[in-house]
């Protein structure tokens, strides 16, 4: 029996990279997936999971309008029952200077990173309240809270962000029988990252990704699946006594001091 048996979750942000990776550890552990995305291949990648004999339905969902994630809340729960785990995954992260930024890019990543969570778990928590029971599962990242690279302003300010909704939130859900925790990736080998890599040295994007892996302690970039194996920690009975917590996946890149010192 899976950790996840029995249980409904919401994975947003499901189509691709890490969101598709939780998707299919989720499926694993025995959840019944409601996969959100904005584009086609959730359709897909749930109709793939269903002929692979989980349960699993996708829903086209811009988790920036509200009444599109209304929808996405009242399909988990007419489907299913109810909502058990919500994974706050969807996210986006565009590269540029601060000061040649335009307004819009600051907002596109405010819209969907900070916005998008509020308005997905506010959906979803009176369902999950009235049960007694919930597991809130955000997507946060290094960056932002504890490092940074130039170009990274926008997406930095919101994953820091997400750290200070998952602690209040943990706080005022303590007592309804719902945790709220947040993970935080380092780099995961994902079509975001490839893109950010293209941005970086469109002539040769592989030369980034394999400096960026020599940096790491472990030497590589985390899977996807190992994104999706701590989330299912989260969103499982074993994690029970844990909220308010910001857990750190990263292979070990945030411990160097110095890439040039040592032995």
């Amino acid at each position: 029996m899976g950790k996840l048996e029995g249980k409904t979750a919401i994975i947003t942000g499901a189509s691709k990279g890490i969101g598709a990776g939780i998707a299919r550890v989720f499926a694993k552990h025995g959840a019944r997936l409601v996969l959100a995305a904005r584009g086609e291949a959730v359709i897909s990648l749930a109709e793939e999971l269903k002929n692979e004999g989980y349960e699993a339905i996708g829903v086209m969902t811009d988790v920036r309008d509200r009444s599109s994630v209304d929808e996405l809340v009242k399909t988990a729960v007419k489907t299913f029952g109810g909502i058990d785990v919500l994974v706050n995954n969807a996210g986006v992260c565009r590269l540029g200077g601060f000061l040649s930024s335009e307004d819009a890019d600051r907002d596109y990543h405010i819209d969907i990173n900070i916005k998008g969570v509020w308005n997905v778990t506010r959906a979803a928590v009176p369902y999950m309240a009235k049960r007694g029971y919930g597991r809130i599962v955000v997507m946060s990242s290094v960056t932002g809270d504890m490092v940074a690279d130039p170009g990274e302003a926008a997406y930095a300010t919101t994953k820091a962000a997400l750290i200070g909704f998952t602690k209040a939130m943990a706080r005022e859900l303590a007592g309804s029988g719902i945790t709220v925790n947040a993970i935080c990736p380092g780099y995961v080998l994902t079509p975001l990252v490839k893109g950010m890599a293209e941005q970086s040295c469109p002539e040769d994007p592989q030369s980034v990704i394999e400096g960026i892996a020599s940096a790491i302690p472990l030497g590589r970039l985390a899977r996807p699946e190992e994104i999706g194996e701590l989330a299912a920690f989260l969103g499982s009975d074993e994690s029970s006594y844990i909220t308010g917590a910001q857990v750190v996946i990263d292979g070990g890149s945030t411990l160097p001091e110095t890439f040039t010192m040592g032995i």
